[in-house]
C-alpha cells in the first residue's frame, strides 16, 4: 500500500506522512472537526427552538384571525339567507297564484274537451249503427243475385276446366313422347359414355403398369383401333407396336376381327389386340382368332405383359443380327417378319371375297342357264311336236326345216 505523502507550501517538497508523524495531526484534525460539528449541533438545536416558538406564535394568531372572520362571514351569510328566503317566499306566492289560475283554465278547458268527447263517441254510435244497416241492406241484395252468378259462374268455370284437361292431356302426350325421346338418346349416349370411359380405363390401365412406353390414343372419328401401345426396351429402344381396341356390348361380332386387321394394317402394328366383354363361343380368357389376340377384360395386363415381352425379344434378337444382314437376308427377314404376313392376308382376304363373289355369281347364274335351258327346250320340243303333226297331216310335201331333222332331235347318227 502505498504511503501519503504532502507537499511543503514553502520548498515544494514532497514529505511522507509515516504512521509516528500522521498520527498526531490526525489526532488534533479530528478534535477540531468534532468541537466545530458539536458548536453546529448546538446551533441548530437553537434554530429549531426559535422556529418552533414563531411557529406556535403564528397559528395561534392564524387561528385567531380565522376564527374572527368565520364570524363575519357567517353573519352575512344569515343576512343574506334572511333576505333571501323573505324574496323566495314572495315570489313563490306570486307563481302558487299563477299556478293555480292556469289551473282553473285548464279544468275549464278540459270539462269542454269531454263534452265535446261525448258528443263525438255519440256521433260514433249512430255512424256505426247506420254502416251496419247499411251493410245488412247490401248483403241482402247480394245474396239475392248471388244464386244468377254463382250458376254463371259454375257453367264458366266447367268449361273452363274442359279445355285446361283437354290442353292438359295434350301436353302429357307430349312429353311422353318427349320422355321417350330423351329416353332414347340417354340409352345411346350412355352407351357411347359407358364406351370412352372403358377406352379411357384402357388407356390409364396401360399407362401405369408400362410407364416407359408410349400409349398414344386415337383421335375420335378416326379409323385405327382405340390406343396404340408403342413398345420400349430396357434401354428405351422402340421394340413395336400393339393396337388396342375395346369394346363393352353384350353380344360378340364377328365383324369387329375383320375391321381391327385392316385398322392393323393401316398402322403398321405388329399385333392388335381387342379386349372386349362379350367375347365369341368356346373362349372363356384369350385367345388368338384369324391373327387377332381376343382377351376379356380381367386379362388385359396379363396378355399385355406376354405379347409386350415377345417383341422385346424380337427386338433384341433382329438388333443382335443387325450388322451381319445382307440383302437376302433383309428380304428373308421381310418376308418371315409380321408386315408380309399381313400383306399376303390381305391379298388373301380379297381374293377370298372376290371367290365368294364369283361363287354366288356362278350359282345366281347356274339357276338362270338351267331356266333357261329348261325353257329353250321346251319350246323346241313344242315346235318340233307341232312340225310332226303337220308333217303327218301334209306328208312329205312339207318342207323339211333345218335344225328339226330327227338327227338333232335324238334321233341322229
Amino acid at each position: 500500500m502505498t504511503e501519503p505523502t504532502i507537499i511543503c507550501p514553502q520548498c515544494r517538497v514532497e514529505i511522507k506522512l509515516t504512521e509516528s508523524l500522521a498520527a498526531p495531526l490526525l489526532e488534533a484534525t479530528r478534535r477540531e472537526y468534532d468541537q466545530r460539528f458539536t458548536k453546529m449541533e448546538a446551533a441548530i438545536a437553537q434554530r429549531e427552538a426559535a422556529v418552533t416558538a414563531a411557529q406556535r406564535a403564528l397559528d395561534e394568531q392564524v387561528a385567531a384571525k380565522l376564527k374572527t372572520a368565520r364570524a363575519a362571514i357567517a353573519e352575512e351569510e344569515a343576512r343574506k339567507a334572511r333576505l333571501a328566503l323573505g324574496t323566495d317566499l314572495e315570489q313563490k306566492t306570486r307563481d302558487l297564484a299563477e299556478l293555480q289560475e292556469i289551473l282553473r283554465q285548464r279544468d275549464a278547458k278540459l270539462a269542454e274537451a269531454q263534452r265535446a268527447q261525448a258528443d263525438l263517441i255519440r256521433k260514433q254510435r249512430e255512424l256505426d249503427d247506420a254502416r251496419r244497416e247499411m251493410e245488412l241492406t247490401i248483403e241482402r241484395r247480394v245474396q239475392e243475385t248471388l244464386g244468377a252468378a254463382r250458376d254463371q259462374a259454375r257453367r264458366e268455370a266447367e268449361e273452363q276446366t274442359k279445355l285446361r284437361l283437354a290442353e292438359s292431356q295434350q301436353t302429357i302426350a307430349q312429353m311422353q313422347r318427349q320422355i321417350e325421346d330423351l329416353k332414347r338418346r340417354a340409352e345411346q349416349g350412355s352407351q357411347q359414355l359407358q364406351g370412352e370411359v372403358q377406352e379411357l380405363a384402357l388407356e390409364a390401365l396401360l399407362r401405369e403398369r408400362f410407364p416407359r412406353d408410349v400409349i398414344d390414343p386415337v383421335p375420335k372419328g378416326e379409323h385405327g383401333g382405340d390406343a396404340l401401345h408403342r413398345v420400349h426396351g430396357p434401354l428405351g429402344q422402340p421394340c413395336g407396336t400393339i393396337l388396342w381396341e375395346s369394346k363393352r356390348t353384350k353380344n360378340w361380332s364377328d365383324g369387329w376381327l375383320a375391321k381391327l386387321r385392316g385398322d392393323q394394317r393401316a398402322a403398321k402394328a405388329e399385333i392388335a389386340v381387342l379386349a372386349t366383354q362379350a367375347l365369341p363361343r368356346g373362349v372363356d380368357t384369350f385367345d388368338c382368332i384369324d391373327g387377332i389376340w381376343v382377351t376379356a377384360l380381367r386379362c388385359v395386363v396379363p396378355v399385355a405383359l406376354v405379347l409386350r415381352q415377345s417383341l422385346i425379344d424380337v427386338a433384341a434378337a433382329r438388333t443382335a443380327g443387325e450388322g451381319q444382314q445382307t440383302k437376302m437376308e433383309m428380304v428373308y427377314e421381310y418376308l418371315t417378319g409380321p408386315r408380309f404376313r399381313h400383306r399376303v392376308q390381305a391379298i388373301v382376304e380379297k381374293f377370298t371375297d372376290m371367290q365368294a363373289d364369283l361363287e354366288r355369281e356362278r350359282k345366281t347364274m347356274t339357276k338362270l342357264w338351267a331356266k333357261r335351258e329348261a325353257q329353250i327346250r321346251g319350246v323346241v320340243e313344242s315346235t318340233a311336236g307341232m312340225y310332226g303333226d303337220l308333217q303327218g297331216i301334209a306328208g312329205r310335201t312339207l318342207q323339211e326345216i333345218e335344225g328339226l331333222e330327227m338327227r338333232l332331235l335324238g334321233g341322229g347318227d
